[in-house]
């Protein structure tokens, strides 16, 4: 009868294979020390053949007894050539990332955006202030239309700039006038039909 991959116990590091695992189980049930430190070092030879190309990286040797040791579940006691990984350190997990507490009011604007019309809110009257503020406006309605492909009236945009600017910049929809931004739909995959020889 055939025993099936699900029926048997479960591979600790799958990459390596069924034959390496049953290899490292028979070295834990040899008696004898050296004959264990040899068919350990036979283990790992073969480790290393079936990943050849682990000799590019640094330290690989280290990282092959490494994996031994995990394999045989830190049960295998013979004269390792380099002090291998403890098992308290698979468990580590590492230290948090911190990440500014600043919120973002509203994601499809995101941060960077909010932050240039904060700069452009403190900016000196002028055409360079004015033609800022449009790009603004107008990328502000680019990334509305992105999550609303419907249309978003130039008055959405404008409340929304005067809101980030907390007042500071305000345009007039009767005046001020934003480009007119065209939904273009994905292609669709063209059916070329074969020719017939």
């Amino acid at each position: 009868m055939l025993t099936y991959n699900t029926q048997q116990s479960r591979l600790i590091l799958p990459e390596y294979g069924r034959n390496i695992q049953q290899m490292v189980e028979h070295c834990l049930t040899i008696e004898n020390r050296d004959e264990r430190n040899a068919c350990a070092r036979t283990i790992v030879e073969c480790m290393l053949n079936l990943f050849p190309e682990i000799k590019q990286k640094e330290g690989y040797e280290q990282q092959l007894w490494d994996h031994l040791a995990i394999m045989s579940g830190f049960r295998l006691d013979i004269d390792y050539p380099f002090e291998v990984i403890r098992p308290d350190s698979l468990e580590s997990r590492p230290q948090p990332v911190f990440y500014p507490g600043k919120g973002i009011n509203s994601r499809h604007y995101g941060h960077n955006l909010e932050a240039m019309i904060d700069t452009a809110s403190h900016m000196e009257p002028g055409e360079e202030r004015d033609a800022l503020i449009m790009l603004l406006a107008n990328h502000m309605k680019k990334m509305l239309l992105a999550i609303n492909p419907e249309g978003v009236d130039d008055a959405k945009v404008f409340k929304d700039l005067a809101h980030y600017s907390h007042g500071a910049i305000r345009l007039d929809p009767s005046t001020c006038r934003l480009h007119q931004f065209k939904v273009v739909a994905p292609p669709t995959p063209s059916k070329k039909k074969k020719k017939k020889k």
